[in-house]
């Protein structure tokens, strides 16, 4: 009978209780604003290293392991890869033969990164990009979104099954709202400035 007036569900071993539960929300919140400072307002230089090490240690502080996000090796190496470039080679032929052809009729063909036209022929480059992109792309974004924000999501839902169906898709709409809200602000200034 106590245990029905106060709210306790315990999910992959962590008890989420209703202070859990509001600390996930600080977090979702620190979050969003280091994610919103960078995008938005352009005040924080770079906010993947940021989530990825609070992300770090607030899931071994809180989770008791790395294997919580994520970072365990795969069971399966063969399968792991064959989807892996199953994915890339879908990804390229999606964008070279959908992708592409529709969207050249709205904007104008995609500018490779300054720096890029040094990767031709100079293999060192090419690594070097390669470590950097995969540094940021492969760990960064997975470890400071997925596996630290988007948890923190499912905490406050009680890491019920639409909680983990809601976060992936509040995420991107509430920051493309926010970007949205900005650049209708700055585009009225523009138009009508005091």
């Amino acid at each position: 009978m106590e245990q029905a007036a106060t709210f306790v569900r315990e999910t992959a071993g962590v008890v989420l209780t209703p202070a859990r539960r509001w600390f996930s929300l600080a977090e979702l919140a620190l979050g969003s604003a280091i994610v919103i400072g960078h995008n938005v307002y352009h005040v924080i230089p770079n906010e993947v290293p940021i989530p990825v090490v609070l992300g770090l240690i607030s899931v071994r502080w809180r989770d008791g392991g790395w294997t919580a996000m994520g970072l365990r090796w795969p069971v399966a190496w063969r399968r792991t890869l064959l989807f892996a470039l199953g994915a890339a080679a879908l990804r390229i032929l999606l964008g070279a033969l959908v992708v592409d052809p529709i969207t050249a009729r709205f904007w104008p063909p995609a500018k490779a990164p300054s720096g890029s036209d040094n990767i031709t022929g100079h293999w060192l480059n090419a690594l070097g990009w390669l470590l950097l992109v995969w540094t940021f792309g492969a760990f960064g974004e997975e470890i400071g979104y997925r596996g630290y924000l988007l948890a923190r999501a499912a905490d406050v839902g009680g890491r019920s099954k639409a909680a983990y169906w809601i976060g992936p898709s509040w995420w991107p709409c509430f920051l493309d709202t926010v970007i949205t809200i900005k650049a209708l602000r700055e585009s009225w200034t523009r138009a009508w400035p005091a």
